[in-house]
């Protein structure tokens, strides 16, 4: 590996990662207690250190080994990881003295410098995204400021030292709401680490297609199977290797969508994998009887979903799980270095079966291009992503019931239909439609006490950060038209909340 990226706690730390993979160039993910180990055999051309949670002042406060700072091998530090090499370097880090800087951040660049060459020198500033607490002070001797925010306080938030030969970016340059990212790693990558390219998607095909033959050797495997373009692509990259030896498994809880189980049935079939559908509506709904709070009804979830698939197991005598699981299920379920929980995954869980997710490290946008490489059709490349718990998640702060499940199954075919009828469905990276509670409404000259449907379309490229889609005005009195031709259904809402904050669910 070119590239060593120390996990600090980030919950981008892997979009570093997909960043440096979309340049070509691999690299490693090590947590920082992994760091010498690994150094002992690998000499890399070059260092990032992610962002993170903590402060560099807090206790418990990530710590690289700082027998890197002397090795002579360029380093990049992110928020965290620049404030970390800061401090280590007789630096002064402190609070703000105006405001913590999250979001949105005009930066000016120095373009004289290798890690900010071909940026435009735009007066007014380029745009980054910050999410950090902390500011610098006091910087270490021989640094130079390569970057300031354009804000009246013109706060540090680029530095360099030639001679040390180490950088650092408060904005994260790995997320896409940053105009230039790209631009920053590939001068760190080529200009500064002297970097070639050496990764590509037939590569990680053949990879995978490889490492299943390895790992499986003659045994059997049962894969997770929703349909869904993680799924499927894992089904279609393995198929061949594993034969009959592989059992897609299907597991109908009753929270699937409209005449979802027919679409995932065909694209098992196009995946060319072998599918059993387990029907188990009244199982999950007695375990989710009277349950709101959204931690405990995806933890039900995830435990029941894996006691099905260790019986399905069983049956079919397989000693491997197989999972599509991506790299934002990983990091959002605290399974990535240091990173916090946001919420589980129904498959990051533990199951006593020897386990593989082929795609762990990638995103969506890597196995949607995956999917074409492998000759899957637009409707599994391009499918949108559906949580695991699925309508379970989309029934909000009031218990689980056939009777509201059928409500927002209707509501999501419905808004669904119109945006395809308008052509703008494809526009979307991915629609939630979900049930968000009772409020007073008047049907037929009567009070009536009804559901609201919320309606949150969003559009992203790694699924890590999103932006909120607005739907023409037209189109917006349409759905709100058609939903409230339910008579359970009284109000209609629309959330463009970008992530961060929210997440894309709202459960």
């Amino acid at each position: 590996m070119q590239i060593a990226i120390i996990d600090l706690g980030s919950q981008y730390t892997q979009l570093i990662s997909r960043a440096l993979r979309a340049l070509g160039v691999r690299s490693i993910i090590l947590a920082p207690d992994q760091v010498n180990a690994w150094l002992k055999n690998n000499r890399p051309k070059g260092m990032i250190l992610s962002g993170g949670y903590a402060s560099v002042y807090e206790s418990n406060a990530p710590q690289p080994p700082t027998g890197i700072l002397d090795l002579g091998t360029p380093i990049l530090g992110i928020c965290y990881g620049m404030q970390w090499l800061v401090s280590k370097l007789n630096g002064k880090i402190c609070a703000p003295y105006s405001q913590k800087q999250y979001g949105k951040t005009q930066v000016i660049f120095n373009i004289d410098d290798e890690l900010s060459a071909d940026i435009p020198n735009d007066k007014n500033g380029n745009v980054t995204w910050m999410s950090h607490g902390d500011s610098i002070d006091q910087l270490p001797k021989g640094f130079l400021t390569i970057a300031y925010s354009a804000t009246t306080d013109r706060q540090i938030v680029g530095i360099s030292n030639l001679d040390k030969k180490i950088w650092g970016v408060m904005f994260h340059p790995e997320v896409t709401q940053t105009e230039h990212g790209q631009t920053i790693f590939a001068n760190f990558l080529f200009r500064i680490c002297k970097c070639c390219k050496d990764w590509s998607g037939l590569g990680a095909i053949h990879n995978i297609r490889e490492k299943a033959q390895l790992l499986i050797k003659g045994e059997k495997a049962i894969l997770g199977f929703s349909g869904g373009v993680d799924s499927s692509t894992v089904g279609a990259a393995i198929g061949p290797t594993l034969g009959p030896n592989l059992l897609a498994i299907c597991i109908d809880a009753g929270n699937l969508r409209q005449d979802e189980l027919t679409e995932i049935k065909h694209n098992a079939q196009v995946a060319g994998v072998r599918l059993k559908i387990v029907h188990a509506q009244r199982r999950f709904l007695k375990a989710l009887q009277g349950i709101t709070d959204p931690q405990r009804k995806r933890r039900i979830f995830q435990k029941l979903y894996g006691q099905i698939l260790l019986t399905q197991a069983e049956k079919f005598g397989a000693q491997w799980l197989i999972q599509g699981t991506l790299a934002p299920d990983k990091i959002e379920s605290g399974k990535v270095g240091q990173s916090t929980v946001i919420k589980t995954h129904h498959n990051t869980g533990k199951i006593s079966l020897k386990q593989w997710d082929p795609l762990a490290e990638f995103f969506k946008y890597e196995i949607r291009d995956l999917a074409r490489k492998l000759g899957l059709p637009p409707g599994i490349s391009e499918r949108q992503p559906f949580p695991g718990p699925g309508l379970f998640v989309r029934i909000i702060d009031t218990p689980v019931t056939v009777e509201k499940l059928q409500i927002v199954r209707w509501a999501d075919k419905q808004v669904t239909k119109t945006l395809r009828r308008h052509d703008i469905y494809h526009e979307i990276s991915q629609l939630v439609i979900a049930l968000t509670g009772r409020s007073v409404g008047v049907k037929g000259d009567a009070r009536v006490y009804g559901w609201t449907i919320t309606v949150r379309p969003v559009i992203t490229l790694d699924f890590m950060t999103t932006t909120g889609y607005h739907i023409p005005s037209g189109i917006k009195t349409e759905i709100e038209n058609a939903l409230t031709q339910h008579p359970k259904i009284v109000r209609v809402a629309f959330d463009t909340t970008s992530k961060p904050p929210a997440t894309i669910e709202l459960e």
